[in-house]
């Protein structure tokens, strides 16, 4: 035998109240979202296992930038004599431009995500909505380190000589994946506001080309003219350039260009993450 439970009808002109949700629904701890942050990247990464594509901005990025600048650009934008002195210069200053490129795609992703209805799905779920978007940070940080790997062997390979301790060149590898991070919730925010992947695209290549071009990336401010000198010494790209040299090279100054990088990622990050969170969570 079995029984039924009535509901008493909510009075003509009131909404019936919603039912209470599920103890496990509630706040959800730190122990809890962890395991659904690991478990959003677990999902994030057997995506590029099933699309191996996805990868090729990773591994092909890092060599042709390297070559390409190198052999093209290298005589007339360095000024130097020897290629090694060039690479030497160069590299350090591509992990700030790898960084910025890897950290477009979590923007285009997030887009794609709400295209498909993925998204909406997670946003049904009894889990941290921070944890969807972090997922896609720690899959991206993840490609980002592939990226820094493969720039250096290139590097290597190409003469580019490293004057410092192993753990000075781990200490730029992570003030580069810092500021990269950072920069990921500029490009989520993107993607939550644009409608098509597309877009997202379109409008990164604004905020990249004038912030990579406009920096010491791959040349020193000196020759430039003064008014671009003057962005060029307030652009964080340029900061993280020459910290990383700072890191790869001795006696080079590195103490105002790390604490500018760590200071430019604090920020963008509070300025950025909860407004994208918040984005996220009322997105229709």
């Amino acid at each position: 035998m079995s029984t039924a439970t009535l509901t008493k009808p909510a009075p003509e002109g009131q909404r019936s109240p919603r039912p209470a949700l599920p103890e496990s629904e509630g706040r959800i701890g730190l122990r809890a979202n962890l395991r659904h942050i690991g478990a959003l990247a677990r999902r994030n990464a057997l995506q590029i296992k099933q699309d191996p594509e996805s990868m090729f901005d990773v591994l092909l990025m890092p060599i042709i930038f390297t070559l390409l600048f190198t052999f093209v650009f290298g005589g007339a934008v360095a000024g130097v004599g020897k290629q090694s002195d060039y690479v030497s210069y160069l590299v350090p200053g591509l992990m700030a431009m790898m960084g910025m490129n890897v950290s477009m795609a979590v923007g285009s992703g997030v887009n794609e995500d709400f295209r498909k209805g993925v998204m909406d799905r997670f946003r049904t779920m009894p889990i941290a909505r921070s944890s969807v978007l972090i997922a896609k940070i720690v899959v991206e940080i993840g490609r980002m380190m592939v990226a820094f790997a493969i720039l250096l062997v290139v590097g290597w390979i190409m003469g580019m000589e490293i004057t410092t301790s192993p753990l000075a060149v781990l200490g730029a590898i992570g003030l580069s994946l810092l500021f990269g991070a950072s920069l990921m919730w500029i490009f989520i925010l993107i993607g939550l506001t644009v409608k098509t992947a597309q877009a997202v695209q379109g409008v990164a290549m604004l905020v990249l080309m004038p912030l990579q071009f406009g920096s010491s990336i791959m040349a020193k401010p000196d020759t430039m003219p003064g008014w671009l000198q003057t962005f060029t010494d307030y652009n964080p790209m340029s900061n993280l350039a020459d910290a990383a040299r700072g890191l790869f090279r001795t006696g080079l100054p590195i103490a105002h260009d790390v604490w500018m990088v760590l200071a430019w990622s604090v920020v963008i990050t509070l300025v950025t993450a909860p407004v994208a969170i918040r984005k996220f969570r009322n997105k229709a």
